[in-house]
């Protein structure tokens, strides 16, 4: 039996869908399962070096890693109207950004890519992702770049709105915005990438049918949220383009890199050959 361990982060998105995975409800024939559980930026600098065989990666790390990794078509993280929120301690006019210190929470990530998509280059400062809201409010930086359940929660913690770049994307494109993708090495071979696939979306799909089971699990990475607002954001990113990228899935990735590449951010527009 092949072992083929897993990256994914330890948030209520990734724990919700790995779920089934994790608890032995779903199985991949001939493989065994390790998970290993690190935050995004950290999968992202180990995909560069084609550490792992499996992993998840945010979206813009794919460019430079397509030589080595394969798109998987389950387990993509889209936002529809809603992605990455820059906020501050106070109002403040989004022409400001790009004169102002702005944390971010890798610069790998696409919150990162998207930030300069849409607001120049901006002086930054890497900050994990769970410490950005704690890095704004004592004055480490101008502005935060919050992924995860901190676009829910950031009014609650004292914070301003000043940029949703999900809602600007969507009123650019009219399309998901790609966030997160899970891929595979290539050298696993093409049955072996079927049967992941496959593994990952019976996963998916058994959480979707045992909400309460998989959201008990989902809770354990919740960094202190309520069940409802765990809930809440994990249903906004475990979505139908998490089942399957779809047309308007793979639209939504081909738009995000060939407008990154136009930018000169990407060396070039990656295979989108998802398995």
């Amino acid at each position: 039996m092949a072992l083929i361990r897993i990256g994914h982060s330890p948030d209520p998105d990734d724990a919700f869908m790995f779920y089934a995975l994790t608890a032995g409800k779903v199985t991949v024939p001939g493989v065994e399962v390790a998970h290993v559980l690190e935050d995004i930026e950290s999968l992202n600098r180990r995909a560069r070096t084609g550490e792992l065989e499996v992993t998840a990666v945010s979206a813009a790390t794919y460019p430079g890693i397509a030589a080595r990794y394969r798109l998987m078509d389950p387990g993509a993280s889209m936002g529809k109207g809603y992605g990455p929120i820059l906020v501050a301690r106070e109002a403040l006019d989004p022409r400001e950004i790009e004169r102002r210190v702005v944390a971010i929470p890798g610069e790998h990530t696409t919150a990162a890519l998207l930030l300069r998509l849409y607001c120049g280059r901006p002086r930054t400062t890497v900050v994990p992702f769970d410490k950005i809201p704690h890095a704004v409010l004592e004055g480490q930086a101008d502005l935060g770049l919050l992924i995860h359940e901190g676009q829910i929660t950031y009014q609650a913690m004292g914070l301003a709105r000043v940029l949703d770049l999900g809602r600007s994307w969507e009123r650019e494109t009219s399309l998901p915005l790609p966030l997160g993708v899970n891929v595979m090495r290539r050298d696993l071979g093409d049955a072996t990438h079927r049967a992941l696939s496959q593994g990952l979306r019976d996963s998916i799909a058994y959480a979707h049918a045992h909400v309460d089971e998989a959201l008990a699990h989902a809770m354990r990475y919740g960094r202190g949220i309520d069940k409802e607002t765990c809930r809440r954001f994990v249903l906004m990113y475990v979505n139908d383009y998490t089942v399957q990228l779809g047309p308007e899935g793979r639209r939504a990735l081909e738009h995000l890199f060939t407008r990154a590449h136009r930018a000169g951010l990407i060396p070039e527009v990656p295979p989108l050959d998802a398995v």
